[in-house]
């Protein structure tokens, strides 16, 4: 994929991030399947943009489509900048709560698991990745990126200096396997250490190729990204 698309998709911390690609490839054949897909959380919708480009059909969602409609228009425009627009349906969908049953092939989130508990005060996690293995057809899959808990350094950074870092539950990277105890399958990786230090896109362009340098240094539990798919 071309650099710019790969910023479109992944908009944030893109060398650790989009090394997702590399590993979904190596388990997922997603070009010209005709796939129906969802994501959830989408925000500008990148995922849907990078399912919708190899032509599948994708329900793009996010609960802030109900009441934000400029959240709603950007994720339009990103996807009409492509083309791919006429592959792509808008809902607002509340991924613990997801009103399908069997439907879809994939299910695909990017830093969907930290928040789907703040506005209710109750743990979700559990009962968001039930609700998508309610959601998908046998064997069907579900494909994402989340934050991890990481190091020490990680929390005591995010409670420091990032506003809604507090607010936001970073999981350690056991308890998401865990989460996944009901599917037949999970494969998984992890990446990243300092990139997500960099103050702007271009450090954090810097250190992400840093991390991929040292990433054999660094133990899979202290890494701050989980590059993950899981078969229904």
């Amino acid at each position: 994929m071309k650099k710019e698309l790969i910023d479109d998709i992944i908009a944030w911390d893109i060398v650790n991030w989009s090394k997702s690609f590399d590993f979904w490839k190596k388990h997922l054949d997603v070009k010209d399947k005709g796939y129906q897909c969802l994501e959830l959380g989408a925000r500008q919708g990148g995922l849907s943009l990078w399912l919708a480009l190899n032509n599948n059909q994708v329900i793009c969602s996010d609960v802030s489509y109900t009441d934000q409609q400029h959240e709603l228009d950007k994720t339009i425009a990103l996807h009409k900048k492509h083309g791919c627009e006429q592959n792509i349906t808008y809902e607002a969908i509340d991924a613990s709560k997801i009103p399908y049953e069997n439907h879809f092939d994939l299910v695909v989130f990017k830093s969907v698991l930290g928040g789907v508990s703040i506005d209710s005060g109750k743990r979700l996690e559990q009962q968001t990745i039930d609700s998508i293995h309610k959601s998908l057809k046998p064997g069907g899959r579900v494909v994402f990126i989340e934050n991890l808990e990481g190091s020490f350094l990680h929390m005591y950074a995010r409670k420091k200096f990032v506003g809604w870092g507090s607010k936001w539950y970073y999981m350690k990277l056991n308890d998401i396997v865990k989460l996944f105890n009901s599917y037949k399958s999970l494969e998984y990786k992890t990446v990243g250490f300092f990139g997500t230090f960099g103050k702007t896109e271009k450090q954090r362009q810097m250190l992400g190729k840093l991390d991929t340098l040292i990433e054999k240094l660094i133990p899979k539990h202290n890494r701050y990204v989980m590059i993950g798919i899981a078969k229904k």
